[in-house]
């Protein structure tokens, strides 16, 4: 029989839990109405796009009219940062940090070439922001910091109440990507102080394709879709009722089940992580030990490169990243890496093993059977490793 596999790669995207396909179901098949259509197939369409979005809002502690639902993270980072950023009119200075998610440092960089201002903070050697920093680099320009919740490659947690409350001082908007933080940190947008939020649904057991983006109400955004009136008019296009019944539902499942979850996450992880440190003292892990994802394991191997780690582990059967999926076939060095000074005969070596709801202590077992050894044999053939 083949054996059995072991997903390690819960940070680029889970599987859609069965709960929330059998609430996607009916419409998928005999429910299928237009929201925007008057008639009763219709109205029932529009009832289950308003219920996902009072069980959204009631997650994240906000009022439904702050709720929009929208394709994927990327699109609610780009309508949060770019919204908001354009709705002043004219040009002004952003502030983000140099280890964002693309989606967050390619939408600066537009906007850095439409004229406006944009400062890149860097992070300490564990990946986290100082607060302080960016008290310092407010301009009277200042239109928007944008600082992710957690970092989708090493896992770090950055402290994006004290930025908040710095931006709300300032009376300047606050952004966050929380697009992996949703079922491992806590949601509520009032205590987190944030102007706009981002979430990909794919990353907490719904659907890939549907995102959402909180906004504080009140808050002047530029619509970045014409179209129809859709999303309280701020975002154009018919709405995607199946995936956003199933992200509703999900989020709220993630949110509810987030203790055990967390538990059950921090247990396998470290057993990983000291687990291969143990087995390879030479290796390193990346980001801080205990302020990082409960699920997340990142390390660096000297002397060897990740895709012929992965390769090994894929002949087992074991599935892991090098970092954010969305650049895995880049052979560029992370930047997330380079940013905390991860040093040159490390950052090629790097592999981020991230756990989920489905992962045993025997998977754990099995990354723990063949990594070690898979990785000796590699460094065994490379030069770098040799000479150490």
């Amino acid at each position: 029989m083949p054996t059995e596999a072991v997903y390690m790669d819960h940070a680029a995207t889970t599987g859609v839990h069965p709960e929330v396909l059998e609430a996607m179901l009916p419409y998928l098949g005999p429910q299928y109405g237009n929201p925007s259509s008057a008639h009763q197939l219709g109205q029932a369409a529009r009832r289950a796009v308003s219920d996902a979005r009072e069980r959204v809002a009631q997650v994240l502690n906000c009022g439904p009219s702050e709720i929009i639902f929208t394709s994927c993270g990327t699109e609610s980072i780009n309508l949060g940062i770019k919204g908001i950023v354009k709705a002043a009119g004219g040009t002004g200075h952003v502030i983000t940090t140099a280890i964002e998610h693309h989606a967050v440092l390619h939408t600066v960089e537009q906007l850095e070439r439409e004229g406006h201002e944009v400062s890149v903070l860097p992070v300490s050697s564990e990946g986290i922001l100082d607060p302080e920093q960016v008290r310092a680099t407010i301009r009277p320009n200042t239109r928007l910091i944008s600082v992710m919740y957690a970092n989708n490659e090493i896992g770090t947690i950055q402290p994006v109440r004290a930025v908040a409350r710095i931006a709300h001082e300032a009376g300047i908007a606050f952004h966050t990507d929380s697009v992996q933080a949703a079922g491992a940190l806590p949601l509520d947008v009032r205590d987190l102080g944030v102007t706009s939020l981002a979430l990909s649904g794919h990353k907490f057991y719904a659907p890939k394709g549907v995102g959402i983006m909180y906004l504080r109400e009140k808050t002047k955004i530029q619509t970045q879709q014409q179209g129809g009136g859709q999303e309280h008019g701020l975002r154009a296009g018919t709405e995607n009722v199946p995936y956003i019944v199933g992200i509703a539902v999900a989020l709220e499942r993630a949110d509810r089940r987030r203790k055990a979850y967390n538990a059950h996450c921090v247990e396998l992880r470290d057993l990983l992580l000291d687990g291969l440190l143990r087995a390879l003292p030479d290796s390193r892990v990346n980001g801080h030990r205990t302020e990082r994802l409960p699920n997340n394991a990142h390390l660096s191997f000297r002397g060897v490169e990740a895709q012929a780690i992965l390769m090994g582990l894929d002949l087992k059967n074991i599935y892991a990243s090098s970092g954010s999926a969305c650049v895995s076939a880049s052979l560029e060095p992370s930047h997330v890496l380079t940013a905390i000074g991860v040093p040159r005969e490390y950052i090629y070596g790097s592999l981020r093993l991230s756990v989920g709801e489905a992962t045993t202590r025997e998977h754990v077992g099995r990354v723990l059977s063949h990594l070690p050894s898979l990785v000796r044999r590699l460094q065994a053939l490379s030069p770098v490793a040799a000479a150490s």
